[in-house]
């Protein structure tokens, strides 16, 4: 991470499982039931120029499986294979390719969130999910940690507690929506928990865990992704990316914070149902990769693809950032 050069990470998972016809009541079971699709997934998104994949490990955790009625023992197996899949990709590309170990969210709110068990899973249940999947990444020898699409900046560090005992780098990606503040109007990123950037990282520097010492330190990237927002264009993928970044941006520097690099990987617009009652999504390669110059400028470091993003989307966002040179007025976006 000391070159000034973007990473450009890869697109969609699921919406290419989707695109292949593969409809699963949980996407890592594709790890033992389509292997070669998921190989050819990331071997795709490697020809389009990614020089990071994210495993498909997003929700392979036991709260997940048991929850699509899964058995929950099958975990492990199910995020080996994924990482295995995804270095077969790299060793047939041939090319230097980081893989990231993804971790999902809990499916649901957890208890530092709902206040109670009642309508949230108990702490210790998410820590050892997260346990289970994080450890198991880690022995598999991922090059860094990828935790996304948090809606609760409380989970983030809860997953962050367990991902620095490995030692690995890790990369904390939020998904906010947009939110107006009634007194000021001013446009707050929040996720669906209330939490906005300057939230994500109070919370992570004032750690509530044993120990009490910053969280913060133990993370390398900080960013955001997918993004849901259903009626708003100007605030659906690149400019949600844009101004996500800005934001995360401003709470860094407000914070005194210079030594994280940034992440952002949008949905691909707004998800809508064509006349066949397929989802599609509305922001094109060509649309998206114009936006990459504002994004880089806004200080993003990994620029990849959310929900909807295809290996067309990673192309042409490789070609926008090939064309793009770092000049000076951008050197606030340096942050390592």
């Amino acid at each position: 991470m000391k070159s000034e050069e973007p990473i450009l990470y890869d697109g969609g998972f699921g919406s290419q499982l989707f695109a292949r016809d593969i409809e699963l009541v949980n996407s890592a079971l594709a790890n033992e039931l389509h292997p070669t699709a998921v190989t050819d997934i990331h071997s795709d998104y490697i020809r389009a120029g990614a020089e990071a994949i994210g495993t498909n490990t997003f929700v392979a955790s036991p709260l997940h499986l048991e929850m699509a009625g899964q058995n929950v023992s099958d975990a492990k197996r199910l995020i080996r294979l994924a990482v295995q899949h995804a270095k077969m990709a790299v060793a047939e590309s041939g090319k230097d390719v980081y893989i990231a170990g993804s971790v999902g969210p809990s499916p649901g709110a957890i208890e530092a969130d709902s206040g109670d068990t009642t309508f949230g899973i108990p702490n210790a249940d998410a820590r050892e999910a997260h346990k289970l999947v994080i450890h198991t990444l880690a022995e598999e020898d991922v090059d860094f940690l990828c935790l996304e699409t948090m809606f609760s900046a409380k989970e983030a560090a809860l997953a962050v507690d367990v991902a620095r005992e490995t030692g690995i780098p890790i990369a904390v990606n939020l998904t906010y929506k947009w939110t107006k503040e009634r007194r000021t109007g001013k446009i707050i990123y929040r996720t669906d928990w209330g939490n906005s950037p300057v939230d994500l990282l109070d919370i992570l520097m004032n750690n509530e865990f044993p120990g009490g010492d910053s969280l913060l330190e133990s993370v390398s990237i900080v960013g955001v992704n997918c993004g849901a927002e259903s009626r708003r264009d100007e605030h659906t993928g690149m400019p949600y990316a844009i101004a996500g970044t800005q934001q995360l941006h401003s709470a860094l520097t407000e914070a005194g914070i210079n030594d994280k690099r940034m992440m952002a990987y949008p949905n691909a617009g707004m998800p809508k149902l064509d006349e066949n009652h397929q989802t599609v999504y509305t922001q094109t390669p060509t649309e998206m990769a114009n936006h990459v110059p504002a994004l880089i400028e806004a200080g993003a470091y990994l620029i990849g693809g959310c929900c909807g993003t295809t290996p067309a989307h990673i192309k042409a966002f490789r070609e926008a950032i090939a064309s793009f040179s770092i000049v000076p007025q951008v050197s606030h976006t340096r942050l390592a």
